[in-house]
């Protein structure tokens, strides 16, 4: 991966791969990544680059819009976080025989860690809620989806993978980011259909979205509702 910069725009060149044409991202943290074809060099990705500006400043605006209503939580009873796209108010309680439980319709977290361990020990006792109660379900959809899509999937985990939603790797092993256990059903099984399709198509050609529209034919709406309320998805 290379850093480069066309006038004021910024961008992270991938490697190329065999599609015919630039695939150019504006990821979730505002960094522009740009796939190109193999055959191009890296001044004429540049050029493509500068042709796209109009639409790359527009979709900068959008993230910005987006990103300016981030929430920033505080580890205090009653503030609200996200489970399977329901919110659960926050409960500090004294005792407990796990750090953090989701119990009679709220999150109750021990008081304890966050007096001694702070802001990163509640964030971590959240980190290992979504990984123990979201992995066994994320199991479940892709071994239910894959058999739609018509590829066999690898092992499923649970990472901290940046500003990515999910992946698949070339083994056909999946990761999903600990926040996409925020997100409502629907959606995750947006992500679990998204990164199986890439077993068909390892880039996002018209011909990967539609093995993704032969699955959730509404996948265009799954997809905005990332796009307007993706940013909510945090700790």
């Amino acid at each position: 991966m290379q850093l480069r910069r066309v006038k004021d725009i910024e961008y992270q060149l991938l490697p190329g791969t065999e599609r015919q044409t630039t695939d150019i991202v504006i990821e979730r943290n505002g960094l522009i990544t740009v796939r190109p074809p193999q055959r191009m060099t890296p001044e004429q990705v540049d050029d493509t680059v500068f042709s796209k500006r109009l639409w790359i400043y527009r979709n900068l605006a959008d993230w910005q819009e987006l990103n300016a209503a981030r929430v920033a939580r505080e580890w205090v009873s009653g503030e609200s976080f996200l489970y399977l796209g329901s919110s659960y108010r926050l409960q500090l309680v004294n005792d407990q025989d796990e750090p953090l439980k989701l119990k009679d319709g709220r999150f109750c977290l021990l008081r304890s860690l966050v007096q001694e361990g702070g802001a990163e020990a509640a964030r971590q006792a959240f980190l290992q809620f979504y990984e123990d109660k979201g992995l066994p379900r994320l199991r479940r959809r892709v071994a239910f989806f894959a058999d739609k899509v018509g590829v066999q999937a690898g092992s499923v985990h649970i990472k901290e993978l940046g500003y990515r939603w999910a992946s698949c790797l070339p083994n056909g092993n999946l990761q999903f980011h600990w926040k996409c256990l925020m997100a409502p059903l629907t959606i995750i099984d947006y992500f679990v259909v998204h990164e199986l399709c890439h077993r068909h198509h390892r880039d996002h050609s018209a011909d990967f979205w539609n093995e993704v529209d032969k699955i959730l034919p509404d996948y265009l709406a799954r997809k905005e509702w990332l796009r307007v309320r993706g940013a909510a998805m945090n700790l």
